[in-house]
């Protein structure tokens, strides 16, 4: 990292901490509170002015919870309820499907596209030394079922296809399965083994399993791979392979055989008189299967009498001790407790850190819905692995502590995903209620009354709030973002690091950390709650504080908490695109608008769902601003074309992103982007004012400014916040 060549000072005060890390990573640029204040407003109404958050309790946020009846997987509702499931946020954006990496996934032990890799279960010999992959006079057992896959009929397998994509995407799937065979049957067409097709999101995990099988079963050339949801199809550059060995009949009942699993069955060969190319099958299936499958050669008599050699293949042993069933092989159910967490004054992650210490477990073996404020009281539901429910009832006093506490706890059969959520009921109460400065007004119920009507009835600007972005910090979470999408990994480090303005052990440890690289004295330092600085500085001090170290510092985190940095950089650019958009053009919509088509055509990707307005369009008035949304940046969007279009890439220009693919090999995140609805409304909005001393409601016009709070209450989509629609109402920057 070389904090000392680049000026790092070795002795500061947290004070003088604080504008020195301004100064250094921030540089003259514009501020924060500049930014906040540039945000646009949807109705002309004058406001007033309050505070929020003196304490928790003024501050409650009760997650709705979706009915179990709509998580079901319909993909036309996933599409736009799954928000940052693509971006792992809880963000109820209009999301585009990811694209996965060109080259085939790796062999698998549980055969999802094709068995295993190498090493991992004993050596055939060693169970068995005839089952080592050689010749062997011996016949195999004729109970044994040889060269006969999965019993399953393909009228059966295109029959759960069509049940659960529908016939229009069942057609598209088949049409893509052929138009793939031709391509490989043309040897100069370079693109055939690239080729990939999405069948959309699909959130119940029994029907994504029957998929994979049905789709594998019907088209054994084909590969199945789960990306968040997703599930994409592409061809099997194994089966390929396979094809220029033995016949293709062969290659597609191995490969349905392989992907059946059925406990004690094999798959033989066709007769084999040539030991070199028996040598080569014998290879083959050894180097791309050998962790799943072993295979022996038998001497067997072929229609003539004739004796030749017969490569037969079965399961190792140690294979099905991880699934068994009794009708053969299912995903080993693992255990998950679910529960509500209340938590008080913390960070969601900051609270996982807490439990995941306690329970001995890892954070990313919990499972939410969506990120809660941490000036808030809030209840949201969570799901943990691996944790019984009287475990986690063993700890609830020691959370207490911490600022938590676990109510309802039961057994659950899977995890929870983010974006899974109805939304959220806000109970928000405002104190110092006044006139703004500019407000000669006598009447201020007045001013509350006209505020509630015009938001309830316009909405609000769906900007991403301030705790997104970390509220107050030295250095917030968009800035990490943007130095990571520059694969800048040390400036990344030192962001992270960098401490606030007080003295406790975390900001101690970080201070320290940075005027000394001493990565095992600052893990020593750091309380065992911070697990992502943990994790980060573990591999610090084994790889060291370099590029590579740094980098793999990232790879030390879950995927799920470093790449929140680059959706935080992604939001910032959002919200300024929305003010620049309402800035220019208002609430008219102009051609080379994007706007979101509901139509429920499950053939129809996201990409085209989302439709630019024509000049015809524009004149004839046909959208509303309500239907206009505005992408988040990614891999896989299409921009506007009109002036915020430009916007887009003058704004990625400035941060040097012009040229970014918005794909971080080095740690494996992808970002394909999404759309965002630029107006959103608030539902099931009340409100009441209150004499704080006496606590009794207000009915008169006749209001002592300095005695009374105003209780609102509101549900909001998942992703909207509660603070820029209170933004919306009292006209104030939070």
């Amino acid at each position: 990292m070389a904090g000392r060549e680049r000026g790092v000072p070795c002795s500061l005060s947290p004070r003088a901490w604080r504008s020195w890390c301004r100064g250094f990573w921030l540089g003259a640029g514009e501020g924060r509170g500049a930014m906040l204040r540039s945000f646009s407003y949807v109705t002309g109404h004058t406001g007033f002015c309050g505070t929020i958050k003196n304490s928790p309790s003024d501050f409650v946020v009760t997650e709705i919870e979706m009915p179990e009846h709509l998580l079901r997987d319909t993909r036309a509702e996933s599409l736009q309820k799954t928000s940052e499931a693509l971006l792992e946020q809880s963000s109820p954006c209009l999301q585009q499907p990811k694209k996965l990496r060109t080259e085939p996934p790796r062999p698998c032990a549980q055969g999802c596209g094709g068995g295993g890799g190498g090493g991992g279960a004993p050596s055939p010999s060693e169970r068995d030394p005839s089952w080592a992959g050689g010749d062997c006079s011996a016949p195999p057992n004729k109970n044994q079922r040889q060269g006969e896959p999965a019993p399953k009929s393909g009228f059966k397998e295109a029959s759960i296809v069509d049940s659960l994509l529908g016939k229009p995407m069942s057609e598209l799937l088949n049409k893509f399965a052929c138009d793939l065979k031709d391509a490989w049957d043309l040897e100069n067409n370079a693109d055939a083994a690239t080729r990939e097709f999405s069948l959309g999101p699909m959130l119940d995990k029994k029907n994504r399993a029957d998929l994979h099988s049905a789709v594998r079963q019907k088209f054994p050339f084909l590969v199945t791979v789960t990306k968040d949801n997703e599930m994409i199809v592409k061809g099997n550059a194994d089966y390929r392979e396979l094809c220029q060995l033995v016949t293709e009949k062969e290659t597609s009942d191995f490969f349905k055989f392989l992907d059946a699993k059925l406990e004690n069955s094999t798959f033989s060969f066709e007769p084999d008189g040539n030991k070199e190319h028996r040598k080569a099958v014998h290879h083959f299936i050894n180097r791309k299967f050998g962790k799943l499958l072993e295979t022996k050669s038998f001497t067997v008599t072929d229609v003539n009498d004739h004796p030749k050699m017969s490569i037969m293949v079965r399961f190792r042993e140690k294979s099905w001790s991880r699934k068994r069933s009794a009708g053969g092989f299912q995903e080993k159910q693992d255990l998950y407790t679910a529960f509500t967490l209340q938590k008080e004054n913390l960070e969601t992650l900051e609270a996982i850190g807490f439990l995941a210490a306690e329970l001995g477990v890892l954070p990313s073996d919990f499972s939410y819905t969506g990120i809660k404020d941490k000036k808030a009281i809030t209840y949201q539901p969570m799901v943990v692995k691996k944790v019984t429910p009287e475990r986690l009832k063993e700890i609830g006093s020691k959370m207490e502590n911490k600022g938590m506490r676990i109510h309802n706890i039961h057994s659950a059969c899977q995890h929870l995903r983010l974006g899974q959520l109805k939304g959220n009921h806000f109970d928000i109460v405002v104190r110092d209620l006044k006139h703004h400065s500019h407000d000669s007004s006598a009447d201020l119920k007045e001013r509350i009354s006209e505020a509630m009507e015009n938001v309830e009835a316009k909405g609000f600007v769906n900007y991403y709030g301030p705790q997104r972005f970390g509220q107050g910090q030295n250095v917030q979470t968009d800035q990490i973002g943007l130095a990571l999408l520059n694969e800048n990994m040390v400036k990344a480090v030192k962001l992270f690091f960098t401490p606030e303005d007080t003295d406790d052990p975390v900001n101690n440890a970080k201070r320290y950390f940075l005027q000394t690289e001493d990565a095992k004295g600052a893990l020593v330092m750091l309380p065992e709650f911070k697990v992502r600085e943990k994790m980060l500085l573990r591999a610090l001090n084994r790889y060291g504080v370099n590029h590579e170290g740094c980098t793999k510092g990232w790879l030390n985190i879950p995927h799920s908490m470093r790449i929140f940095y680059v959706h935080a950089y992604c939001s910032k650019i959002w919200n300024e695109a929305a003010s620049y958009r309402l800035k220019i053009y208002g609430s008219k919509v102009v051609e080379g608008d994007l706007v979101f088509s509901e139509e429920n055509d499950e053939s129809v990707s996201l990409n085209d769902k989302v439709h630019v307005v024509t000049a015809p369009e524009e004149s004839a008035n046909r959208y509303s601003i309500n239907q206009v949304v505005l992408p988040m940046v990614g891999h896989s969007i299409k921009y506007p074309s009109n002036k915020v279009g430009q916007w887009y890439h003058e704004r990625l220009s400035k941060d040097e992103l012009q040229m970014c693919k918005f794909r971080v090999s080095p740690l494996q995140m992808n970002i394909p982007g999404c759309y965002r609805p630029i107006l959103k409304n608030v539902q099931n909005l009340s409100y009441f004012l209150e004499d704080s001393e006496k606590g009794i409601e207000i009915e008169d016009n006749h209001l002592n400014e300095s005695k009374v709070s105003l209780h609102i209450s509101f549900d909001l989509d998942p992703s909207c916040y509660a603070t820029v629609c209170l933004r919306e109402i009292m006209k104030c920057d939070f």
